[in-house]
């Protein structure tokens, strides 16, 4: 069986994909896919030409991962935790963190620990549990990355914007994209905070502040 980006051509080339046939089937943006690749989420391989191809049978099992995902909360279940209160008795404001980097859910976690205790945290690792775990929990604040796996941050952000409950919501993007590698994603980013990551604990908590505020604000008026 050939291995992934050889340049053997298997006898089911003629069946396998395209990167961007693979970008529409999955809603996705190229550059999403080509990632997925890198990090071994889909198996590809190229053709003598050098043309990339992704297996029929990775595309399908990435599908049928989407359409039986469940979401994951920090609780460890599949349903979302209980209100709890912050120090006061008040309401404590939910947090959606939408990230498949474990390394900084857990920065983000002990970050807000620290400095944010009266938000209760939640996590998903990946776009499809994210935007499922949103119509759970329909939260306060969210903090989202722009390359997960499932569906991209860029797209499951034009999904939030379209439902009429994100009015309620306050989102942050994080992400290890610098500017000139964000442009394929402007059309969903704008008007919206950004944090690269690498300055992620240096500016995330200002911004935090800044959209809790300005929520605040917005339901007092």
């Amino acid at each position: 069986m050939p291995k992934p980006n050889s340049t053997l051509v298997p006898p089911s080339a003629q069946t396998d994909y395209s990167t961007l046939e693979v970008a529409r089937l999955l809603g996705m943006a190229v550059r999403s896919v080509q990632l997925m690749v890198d990090r071994g989420e889909l198996e590809a391989w190229k053709t003598p030409g050098g043309h990339r191809r992704i297996a029929r049978s990775s595309v399908e099992a990435c599908l049928a991962r989407r359409s039986s995902g469940t979401a994951a909360t920090s609780t460890g279940s599949g349903l979302p935790k209980p209100a709890t209160l912050a120090p006061g008795g008040a309401k404590r404001q939910r947090l959606l963190l939408i990230e498949d980097s474990v390394h900084y859910q857990n920065l983000i976690s002990m970050l807000l620990a620290q400095q944010f205790p009266e938000l209760e945290l939640h996590m998903a690792s990946d776009g499809i549990a994210g935007l499922a775990m949103y119509g759970q929990l329909q939260p306060e604040l969210l903090l989202v990355d722009i390359l997960l796996p499932g569906i991209d941050g860029a797209t499951l952000i034009t999904s939030l914007r379209s439902q009429p409950q994100f009015a309620g919501s306050r989102l942050i993007v994080v992400t290890s994209l610098d500017e000139g590698q964000r442009q394929p994603y402007d059309f969903a980013l704008q008007g919206l905070p950004v944090v690269h990551k690498p300055r992620l604990v240096t500016e995330l908590p200002g911004l935090l502040r800044e959209q809790l505020a300005a929520r605040a604000e917005s339901v007092a008026s």
